[in-house]
Order: structure tokens, then sequence, then C-alpha cells
């Protein structure tokens, strides 16, 4: 019996399928190796990835060291010059269209009578 296309693709579904059910269950063993290694071993991020800013700095007893610490991150913030406005409101232009700006066009304004420099 000639194969089709179909029962190809199926049998690759169910092999893919097959496939990430195996590497899940191997995937838990690996992991407990590797954790039991580290605490053997009182291996650090620096041991194992290469040598960070905090260099390797001895362990205080029962501590996690000075690298394992998350950084917390700067919130992300820019100033734009407003490009249009009704008089009130401003908006930069960028991201979704404030509910001011809809109900201008609505209206029957148009974006560029709200422009704020018109050159």
């Amino acid at each position: 019996m000639a194969k089709t296309y179909a029962s190809i693709q199926e049998q690759i579904r169910k092999l893919e399928q097959e496939a990430a059910a195996l590497k899940a269950k191997e995937a838990t063993g690996v992991i407990a190796r590797i954790k039991e290694a580290i605490a053997v071993y009182e291996l650090t991020p620096a041991d194992l990835f290469g040598t960070t800013s905090a260099a390797k700095a001895p362990k205080a007893a029962g501590k996690k060291p000075a690298a394992w610490k998350k950084k917390a991150k700067k919130p992300v913030t820019t100033t734009r010059a407003i490009k249009y406005t009704d008089g009130t409101n401003g908006w930069v232009g960028h991201g979704k269209r404030p509910k001011w700006f809809v109900d201008a066009l609505a209206a029957g304004k148009t974006a560029e009578d709200m422009l704020v420099s018109k050159s």
C-alpha cells in the first residue's frame, strides 16, 4: 500500500508527541542528577557558566552567593514630544490611539488638524 502525504504527516505528529514525552521524562532524571552534583560539589553559577563581575568570592555557610541574586530591572522610560493635541490632551503618536483622539476624528477633525506643529 502506498503511503499518502496525510498518513506520513500523522506519523510525524505521533512521533513528535512521543519524543516530547520521552524528553520530559528523561529531563526529570537529568535535572535531579545535576542538582545533586551542584549540592555535593557546592558549585556556583560562576563555576558552571564562567565568572561574572561578582568573581569567585568565598561563600558564607548556608547563604547563596551574591552572584545568584537577581538585580531589579529599571522601568524603561522615554520622553517624546507631543505630536497631537486637542488643546487639553496630548499624544505622542505611538501606541493605541487615545479616546479623545478617536472621538475628535469621529467628530470630523483630521489628524493633521490636531498636529502640534504643522511644519
